[in-house]
C-alpha cells in the first residue's frame, strides 16, 4: 500500500443521517470514543511490531519477503475494493437506515453484492499472486521473491475479510453501534501476536534478520503467515455477533436493482482514480527501496517507520476530523460555507496542537524508537533517519486530511483526485532519483520525499480549498501554528538535552542498550518536551490550549 499519501481513508466517509449539528462538546466526546479503540489497538499495532522484529528481524531477507507479500491484501483491496464499498455502497447504508424496514432489505442486498465483488477479487488476485509479487519485489534476489510469492498465497485471502469487516462494521456505524468497528482490530492484533509467538516456539527468533529466505519450510510459512490472515479473518466474522445483537440477519439477494449507484458512482471513479494514482506511487517506492537490498534499511524499515509516523495521525487527526465530519456536511447540505469554514479551522487548529507536539517529540526520540525494534547500532541509525524523514512531514499531512474531508464534506472528490496527482507526480520523480543513492540511506531518501511531497500538496488543497470557500482562515491558522511553532523550538531544545544525557545517541548509551531502557528513555523526553510545550503555551495564552483544556477543568470542579 503506498505511504506516499493518504491510506485506505482516501476514500470519502459516509455522508451522515439529516440530524440535528452536534455541539463541541459532543464533538470532544465522539473524538475521544473514537479515539480510545484507536489507542488501544495501536498499542497492540506496536507490540505486534516489536514480538514481529524479535522473531524475524527489520533487515533480511526473509523480513523483506514477508513485509512484501502482507502489504499486498491492504493493496489489492484498497485498489478494487475498498474504493467501491466506501465511496458508492457504504453512504447508501445512511440513507436506506430511513426506510420503513430500517434499511434491512437494503443492507442484504449490498453485503450479497459486496461478497461477490470480493469473492471475484479475492480469486483472481491469489491466482495471480507470483505476478503481484514481481509487481513489487522483481529487484529482489530470487530466493527472496519466491519466499515472497509463497507468503503472499497466504496473505491474499485477507482481501475479502477486509471487505467484510469494512461493510459489515459500516453498517453497524450507521445503526449507530459504534464500539465494535472501533475495538475488533484488537482481536487482530493479539491472534497476530500469538501466532508470531507460536512461530518463534516452534522454529526460533531471529531477531536480526540472519536467517535466508531458503531456510523457511512451507510450515513455517504456514504458521506465520497463515495467522496473520487469521487475525483478519476474526476480526470480520466476530462482526456477525453484533449484527445479531442489534437485531440484524444476513440472507442473501441478489436482486441489485435499487442498489443506486448513479450519483455515487461518478464520484467514487475520481476516488477511485485517486487510489490508482497513489498505489502506482507505492509501486515505485517499494521497488526503489528493494535497491537497499538485505543488510540495509528496506521494506520492512519504511513499513515500521510508516506506522510510526501514523501513530499521533491514527489517534488525533482521525479522530477529530471524523467528529467534525459530521457537521461539516450538515452545514454544506444547506450552503451555509461560512460555517464549514468555521469548522475546518476549528478542526485544523485542534488536531495541529497535538500534532506539533508529537511530531517533536518523535523525531527527538527517532533513535531509541528504532531500538525498541532492532539492536544492531547501525541499523537503529538507519531506521532512525527514516522515521526522521518521515515525521517532519506529520503536520502537513494532518492538515491536508482535515483539507481532503472538508472537500469530501462539500461533494466534492475531483478535486481531491487532482491535488493527488500533483503529489503523486512528485513523489515518483523523486524517488527514482532515490535509487542513484547509496543503498544506506535509499529508504531515508523515499521517506524525505514523501514528506517534501506531501507538503506541497497541502499547500496546493489548501489554496484550492480557499478558493472553494472565499477563504479558509487562513491568518487564524496561521496565527496558531506560528504560536505552536514558538513552543515547539525549546521543547526540541529540551528534549534534544535529555537525549544526549540518557544517551539517545551513543552506541554504548542508556537509551539505547536495551528496549525497555529505550522506552524510559522515550517517557522521559516525552514527559519534558511536553511539559515545555504545554507551559509555554498557557503562557502565550494560547486560545486552543485553553479551549482543549476548560472542559476538562470544569468536569473536574464538577467533581
Amino acid at each position: 500500500m503506498s505511504r506516499s499519501t493518504l491510506r485506505p481513508s482516501a476514500a470519502p466517509p459516509p455522508s451522515p443521517r439529516r440530524s440535528p449539528v452536534p455541539k463541541t462538546d459532543s464533538i470532544g466526546r465522539a473524538s475521544a470514543f473514537l479515539a480510545s479503540g484507536t489507542i488501544v489497538s495501536r498499542i497492540l499495532g506496536f507490540v505486534k511490531l516489536i514480538v514481529l522484529a524479535g522473531v524475524i528481524g527489520q533487515v533480511g531477507q526473509s523480513t523483506n519477503a514477508f513485509a512484501v507479500a502482507n502489504q499486498l491484501p491492504n493493496t489489492v483491496y484498497v485498489i478494487v475494493a475498498g474504493g467501491v464499498l466506501t465511496a458508492v455502497l457504504v453512504p447508501q447504508i445512511v440513507r436506506a437506515s430511513l426506510h420503513a424496514d430500517g434499511g434491512t432489505a437494503y443492507i442484504n442486498k449490498l453485503l450479497t453484492l459486496a461478497l461477490a465483488i470480493l469473492a471475484a477479487t479475492t480469486i483472481a488476485a491469489t491466482a495471480l499472486a507470483p505476478m503481484l509479487t514481481v509487481l513489487y519485489g522483481s529487484n529482489m534476489k530470487p530466493e527472496s521473491l519466491a519466499l515472497a510469492t509463497a507468503f503472499a498465497f497466504w496473505c491474499l485471502p485477507q482481501i475479502f475479510f477486509y471487505g467484510l469487516y469494512t461493510v459489515l462494521g459500516e453498517v453497524l456505524n450507521a445503526r449507530k453501534s459504534f464500539g465494535p468497528f472501533t475495538w475488533v482490530p484488537v482481536l487482530n492484533n493479539v491472534v497476530a501476536i500469538a501466532g508470531l509467538l507460536v512461530f518463534s516456539a516452534l522454529y526460533g527468533a531471529d531477531p536480526n534478520g540472519a536467517r535466508l529466505a531458503t531456510g523457511f519450510t512451507p510450515a513455517m510459512i504456514a504458521v506465520l503467515a497463515g495467522t496473520a490472515t487469521l487475525g483478519v479473518v476474526l476480526q470480520a466474522v466476530v462482526l456477525f455477533y453484533f449484527w445479531h445483537r442489534i437485531g440484524l440477519r444476513f440472507r442473501p439477494d441478489f436482486r441489485f436493482r435499487g442498489v443506486g449507484l448513479g450519483v455515487a458512482g461518478r464520484m467514487a471513479s475520481w476516488t477511485f482514480g485517486m487510489l490508482l494514482l497513489t498505489t502506482l506511487a507505492g509501486i515505485v517506492e517499494t521497488r526503489v527501496v528493494t535497491l537497499a537490498g538485505d543488510t540495509d534499511a528496506s521494506v520492512a524499515a519504511l513499513n515500521t517507520a510508516w506506522l510510526i509516523f501514523m501513530l499521533p495521525h491514527s489517534v488525533i487527526t482521525v479522530s477529530v476530523a471524523t467528529a467534525y465530519f459530521t457537521r461539516m456536511s450538515e452545514h454544506a447540505s444547506v450552503g451555509k460555507l461560512a460555517l464549514v469554514r468555521t469548522d475546518a479551522s476549528s478542526a485544523i487548529r485542534g488536531t495541529t496542537l497535538i500534532i506539533m507536539l508529537a511530531s517533536a517529540v518523535i523525531a527527538v526520540c527517532a533513535y531509541p524508537f528504532a531500538r525498541v525494534f532492532v539492536a544492531p547500532y547501525g541499523q537503529v541509525l538507519s531506521i532512525g533517519n527514516v522515521i526522521i524523514a518521515y515525521v517532519l512531514g506529520l503536520v502537513a499531512f494532518c492538515v491536508l486530511f482535515v483539507i481532503q474531508r472538508t472537500f469530501y464534506a462539500l461533494g466534492d472528490t475531483r478535486t481531491p483526485f487532482f491535488f493527488t496527482l500533483f503529489q503523486v507526480t512528485l513523489v515518483i520523480i523523486g524517488v527514482l532519483a532515490c535509487a542513484l543513492l547509496p543503498s544506506a540511506w535509499i529508504a531515508a531518501g523515499v521517506a524525505l520525499t514523501v514528506t517534501v511531497s506531501g507538503i506541497a500538496q497541502a499547500g496546493l488543497a489548501a489554496w484550492l480549498l480557499r478558493g472553494r470557500l472565499g477563504g479558509i482562515d487562513g491568518r487564524r491558522i496561521l496565527r496558531s501554528l506560528a504560536t505552536y511553532s514558538v513552543a515547539t523550538v525549546p521543547a526540541i531544545l529540551a528534549g534534544v538535552a535529555l537525549l544526549q544525557v540518557l544517551g539517545g545517541t551513543r552506541e554504548a548509551g542508556f537509551a539505547l542498550s536495551g528496549k525497555i531502557q529505550a522506552v524510559l528513555a522515550m517517557g522521559v523526553i516525552g514527559l519534558g518536551m511536553s511539559a515545555v510545550y504545554f507551559g509555554l503555551l498557557l503562557l502565550m495564552r494560547s486560545s486552543e490550549l485553553r479551549g482543549f483544556l476548560d472542559p476538562v477543568l470544569d468536569r473536574i470542579r464538577r467533581r
